[in-house]
């Protein structure tokens, strides 16, 4: 295995260098639209080996979408799957690879949750309102972002506050009895930037356990949100950010999905703060550039099912707790304007403590972890190289110290070849990654604190092709992930009957096709196309609920600066799943049929201040399950009105 990842290796380096030596003369690169997430540093799209997606604050509001997880559905190489109603779990799956194997940043605070599973976040209550850009970096990222970063990386972009003060009010309101009401305000003025947006929804929702199966009962969703930016300039070199975001959230949930789930009286309510203070100071001209961090998450989660009629023998409550704290300090050293060092230090505090306890006809259950925690401290280096404006690479090293699992090295080179002629860009990337077992895999009642830190070694080569006929791009990635020591649950034969293990070994691979064209000013077009396949080298079986076929489709028109149509298409193929049967108490393998959504979008500005706009989901009413068991929306319309001053 070594062996042939060194030969992978050796034939990337190779390409790239025969790339870089045909250089024949210098021109100056056209640059365009500017990312963050790749290197950690600005630097243009086009100089990225990385294979990355940026979602917009204009495409989100042309789309409107309300939650970050929609947002990410037209995404190639990213799949979306909710429990049921809105509201219900909601994971992400990059390349193939677990919901854990991603890590969720906002604004530099790390959203990933320490109290959950396998430290994932769940974007369930995630809104979009504020949010400025989404940047989605996909294959293995644990050089520059540490554990939780082997399938890539979400990074979460807030607005700062921009021009004289100014606001608006928005309310809308559709189907399923839903309501939402939103409010922001922004500012610039002399060397103060600030920001605040609140939201509030309300929706009567659908049964979270799908219909199909008898279940009548809807299940209500109530959220609230409050995010702010404030960036003080104490000088021209220097700036100080805080940024802040709380979420509370109330919803009710069934037993499961499948045969008579339905609960009346079964409810989820959690809170999350998010909070950052940032530095940046810049010297000598810009020679050194500095950034120094604190974050802080809290996440709570409470869940209550008291007794009722349906279930007068069943209980259950818990809670749970997860908190991270991390100190950073970045430093990009711009040595010649060929070569930039980014040299970073980081000390991260994550801790658990939850309590869960249930009953039923035939036993009680319990599952307390008390306060837990781990500490991970790391340096990270990277090398951005730029050689004749046509070719530009990076090389880093990440080391991790780990308070469990001691020391971990990981290591991760990209690199980027201009065309200019032909304006082709030849790209690739090979790194390596590893997952620390999360405090719940290693505390609660089905615990191991003998669990080893999952590994994998990714690559990924693509070429990109911009025509100037109708403004046309296109982009072709093939990507591969091999994930080592993956940690599952295994069921035991006495108590707790069940532990987790590292016991699977999976590997990912597939191709990303992505074109976009822009026939007229007026209209774009858009399409993607992932193809993914994974499988469980332990079991030689299929990764559950990923599509191996994903299409995506956008289509957006403005028409006189005031009216603005937006359509979308997305076809996902069968999956794979497993539903649990609560009368036989079995676990039945089965494959979820393929569907396909059509959502329209359109909005029209009345005045300068006042816009009204409406839109349809699901507009062919497919009923379709994205797991097993579980309820999803049918066709819903929604309109409403938003003021500006």
């Amino acid at each position: 295995m070594k062996r042939s990842r060194q030969k992978y290796a050796v034939a990337l380096g190779l390409v790239l260098a025969v790339c870089g030596s045909a250089v024949a003369e210098e021109k100056t690169t056209q640059l365009g639209e500017v990312v963050v997430t790749a290197t950690r540093d600005e630097v243009p799209i086009e100089q990225v080996g990385s294979s990355i997606t940026v979602v917009t604050a204009k495409e989100i509001e042309q789309q409107q979408k309300r939650t970050v997880a929609d947002a990410l559905r037209m995404v190639p190489g990213v799949d979306v799957v909710r429990n049921g109603t809105i509201g219900g779990s909601t994971s992400i799956y990059i390349r193939g690879a677990e919901a854990k194997h991603t890590l969720v940043l906002l604004d530099g605070i790390e959203l990933n949750d320490p109290s959950s599973t396998g430290g994932s976040f769940d974007f369930a209550n995630l809104t979009t309102d504020g949010i400025e850009r989404i940047e989605i970096l996909r294959g293995p990222q644990s050089t520059l972002y540490g554990s939780s970063a082997i399938a890539g990386v979400i990074n979460i972009i807030t607005k700062k506050g921009n021009g004289p003060l100014h606001g608006y009010v928005s309310a809308e309101g559709g189907s399923f009895y839903t309501a939402r009401e939103s409010a922001g305000i922004s500012i610039s003025k002399d060397k103060l930037q600030y920001s605040l947006n609140t939201v509030r929804i309300d929706s009567n929702g659908i049964s979270s356990a799908s219909s199909k199966y008898g279940n009548t009962e809807n299940d209500p969703y109530q959220h609230t949100n409050l995010s702010s930016r404030l960036s003080i300039a104490p000088s021209t070199n220097s700036d100080i950010d805080v940024i802040l975001r709380f979420n509370k959230t109330r919803t009710a949930l069934d037993n499961g999905g499948g045969n008579i789930a339905d609960d009346p009286n079964f409810i989820s309510r959690s809170e999350e703060l998010f909070l950052r203070t940032q530095g940046f100071l810049s010297l000598f001209e810009g020679f050194w550039d500095q950034q120094l961090g604190i974050s802080y998450s809290n996440q709570k989660r409470w869940l209550s099912n008291p007794v009722d009629t349906d279930h007068p023998f069943e209980l259950s409550y818990g809670s749970y707790n997860g908190q991270n704290i991390k100190v950073d300090w970045q430093n990009t050293i711009n040595l010649h304007k060929t070569n930039t060092l980014i040299l970073g230090v980081e000390h991260k505090d994550e801790s658990i403590k939850s309590n869960y306890h249930s009953e039923d006809a035939f036993f009680p259950y319990d599952d307390v972890v008390s306060r837990k925690s781990a500490q991970i401290t790391s340096c990270y280096l990277q090398d951005q190289i730029n050689l004749w404006s046509s070719w530009h690479s990076t090389i880093g090293v990440r080391i991790d110290d780990h308070s469990q699992f001691g020391t971990e090295a990981t290591y991760r080179f990209t690199s980027a070849y201009i065309i200019k002629q032909t304006d082709t860009k030849l790209k690739g990337s090979y790194g390596t990654g590893f997952k620390a077992p999360s405090l719940y895999q290693l505390y609660s009642q089905y615990g191991n604190q003998q669990l080893s830190p999952e590994k994998s070694t990714g690559w990924d080569l693509g070429i990109e092709q911009s025509l100037h006929l109708m403004k046309t791009k296109l982009d072709i990635t093939y990507f591969k992930n091999e994930i080592e020591n993956m940690i599952d649950f295994k069921g035991i034969s006495t108590a707790p009957y069940g532990v987790y293990q590292n016991i699977s070994k999976a590997s990912l691979y597939g191709v990303e096709l992505a074109a976009s064209v822009q026939p007229v000013d007026e209209l774009s077009l858009k399409i993607a196309y992932t193809y993914t396949q994974t499988k469980n080298r332990t079991t030689n079986e299929e990764l559950l609920r990923r599509p191996k076929n994903k299409i995506s489709f956008d289509a957006n028109y403005q028409l006189l600066k005031q009216l603005n149509i937006n359509a979308s298409i997305t076809y996902v193929s069968s999956r794979n799943d497993k539903l649990y049967d609560p009368i036989t108490f079995a676990t039945q393998s089965l494959k979820l049929n393929d569907y396909v959504l059509v959502n329209l979008a359109a909005s029209y500005d009345v005045t300068k201040n006042l816009q009204l706009f409406g839109r349809i989901d699901n507009l062919l009413d497919r009923q379709y399950e994205e797991v097993a068991g579980y309820g999803t929306p049918g066709i819903g319309a929604y309109g409403g009105v938003k003021v500006s001053f």
